[in-house]
């Protein structure tokens, strides 16, 4: 899954430690969902949709992927 939390996260000013201690998990739990490493589980995602003023779908990108 895709998100706009870096590209969110930078353009107020802050770095990944900072949005950690606000959002209350790691600089790493950050780190790994900024690069599709993660996905947040449901409550992290509401509160970080909460913090940016945005809606879960303005910010995670889902893309299915097609069966065979």
């Amino acid at each position: 899954m895709q998100n706009k939390i870096e590209e969110l996260r930078k353009r107020i000013g802050l770095n990944q430690e900072e949005l950690a201690k606000i959002l209350k998990v790691s600089r790493q739990t950050i780190s790994s969902i900024e690069t599709g490493k993660y996905n947040p589980s449901l409550e992290l995602a509401f509160a970080i949709s909460d913090y940016f003023g945005k809606s879960i779908e303005e910010i995670f990108i889902y893309e299915r992927r097609e069966e065979k």
